[in-house]
């Protein structure tokens, strides 16, 4: 075969994933690979370095994206995404740091670490696909889960309170909050792409419900006819106040891009201290 014709043939994702890890472990039906998809897009409409572009992530099913990217990629431990994303930022203001990973991971397990990111403003992007569950492990009820849902340690349905996420970011001061379900495929391209090219702590939740274990335990259906019944229930306000973004089980979604402002950076602030602080003794960090 012509080198042309190969070209022509190549997997347009090809410059973003790791093609010799393909085919990937998400189960069929599951609206991660839309995600992705849509993270990829972005990438090549921002047009970023990519070789100033790191993505992290912990355990879980949405954790093996950094396993698949074509990027400086790590896979740190449950619930340590952010620090670890803290700490790359820190060494290396340069670098554009993603966290890309679950519900459980970031919210759950690592629900401290993500709320003082984002007090900090820590100049970082967290994608959170949130699945209603700790989906890898069988299934648990999440920090996500709506109540009512039926999982494998709520077989008579879930009590507890879920966060609101998009609530739970603005109040510990993200600067820029927006919600999509995996199938608002071009939104979450451009949330992205607005996210990218902004200073400080941005956050987007992406509804993904788990095909295989929450939609199988509910009854709700499997694939495409799953994730095409929180589209179709989805209504888009933007500028919404982030305190009524509550998800019920199987009741309306709101999403859209709740919050979009600037704010003084961690870099920022540090800087600014220190500045006054140490008056002619001060030299700028790396990050001003």
């Amino acid at each position: 075969m012509k080198e042309e014709d190969r070209l022509e043939e190549r997997n347009p994702m090809e410059e973003f994933l790791r093609m010799d890890r393909m085919p990937h472990i998400w189960c069929p039906g599951c609206g991660l690979g839309t995600v992705v998809a849509s993270f990829a897009a972005a990438l090549r409409k921002s047009q970023v370095d990519l070789n100033k572009v790191a993505i992290v992530s912990g355990i879980g099913c949405t954790g093996r994206v950094a396993g698949y990217v074509k990027l400086d990629s790590f896979h740190t431990t449950h619930g340590r995404p952010v620090p670890f994303a803290t700490g790359l930022k820190l060494a290396n203001p340069e670098l554009k740091v993603v966290v890309f990973s679950g519900d459980g991971d970031i919210v759950g397990i690592g629900g401290n670490h993500f709320i003082h990111a984002a007090r900090r403003n820590m100049d970082i992007l967290v994608i959170c696909v949130n699945n209603f569950n700790y989906a890898m492990t069988g299934g648990q009820v999440a920090a996500t889960t709506p109540i009512q849902a039926n999982l494998s340690t709520a077989p008579y349905g879930n009590f507890e309170y879920p966060f609101n996420l998009p609530y739970l970011a603005d109040a510990c001061g993200a600067i820029y909050v927006a919600r999509w379900t995996s199938l608002h495929l071009r939104r979450v391209t451009k949330s992205i792409q607005e996210a990218l090219a902004k200073k400080g702590f941005s956050f987007i939740e992406v509804i993904t419900p788990c095909v295989t274990l929450y939609a199988r335990r509910n009854r709700l259906g499997d694939g495409l006819n799953l994730l095409k019944y929180y589209y179709e229930n989805s209504e888009i306000q933007h500028g919404a106040d982030t305190r009524t973004l509550d998800i019920d089980f199987q009741g309306k979604i709101i999403v859209g891009k709740f919050i979009d402002k600037e704010k003084p950076t961690f870099f920022e602030c540090m800087n600014t201290h220190l500045k006054k602080v140490l008056g002619d003794k001060y030299r700028p960090y790396y990050g001003e």
